[in-house]
């Protein structure tokens, strides 16, 4: 298995996503899942920001399994879910929904229309998702992917949600690659403020 110095997606600090999470106000009680969290650092963060309820989910149990035993004892605090998101129906909502680079593997309507349902159903407050630009890769370790712009973004994801922020990111890879990400937050319509 590679090391996390050795996969394009690494980040020691997930600055964009911590910012816009930062932005809602969350109370530290708020219920966050983040999907296809994987290895990634975001769970490290959270959980040092005092955030007590905390899901994260990856199709590859390894990655789990490496972040837990970076976390150690910290790992006990988390939900780990091992599920291909396609094929995962939550036990619980979530007040944020945070998705860094899972939702531009979907490629097909079928996939598209299954996931967007998810959080329609199971997301109370706020949505952040970040995935590959219009000028970014095509393929993600030897898999297609599908690019948006932000205006392709919003309209996939307008059925009760609306846009809050969108900005992008040239994400600099381990192998000094360029990858051009694109980030969005939306809130649920009829969220209190």
């Amino acid at each position: 298995m590679k090391q996390p110095d050795e996969v394009s997606w690494t980040q020691d600090v997930p600055r964009i996503s911590l910012d816009l999470i930062h932005s809602f106000h969350l109370p530290k009680s708020a219920s966050i899942i983040d999907v296809g969290g994987g290895d990634s650092k975001l769970v490290d963060h959270l959980l040092a920001e005092g955030y007590k309820d905390i899901t994260v989910l990856d199709i590859s149990e390894a990655a789990l399994n490496k972040a837990k035993q970076r976390l150690g004892e910290k790992a006990k605090l988390v939900k780990w879910i091992v599920a291909d998101i396609t094929q995962f129906t939550p036990g619980q909502k979530y007040d944020l929904w945070h998705d860094r680079a899972t939702f531009h593997f979907l490629t097909s309507s079928d996939q598209i229309n299954r996931y967007t349902s998810l959080f329609s159903k199971f997301v109370t407050s706020y949505l952040v998702i970040g995935l590959f630009s219009e000028t970014g890769p095509t393929k993600c370790s030897g898999l297609p992917v599908k690019q948006y712009n932000e205006q392709d973004l919003c309209s996939t994801l307008s059925g009760g949600f609306g846009k809050i922020n969108c900005t992008t990111e040239d994400h600099i890879t381990p192998f000094n690659t360029k990858q051009n990400f694109l980030f969005c937050s939306f809130k649920k319509h009829n969220t209190p403020t």
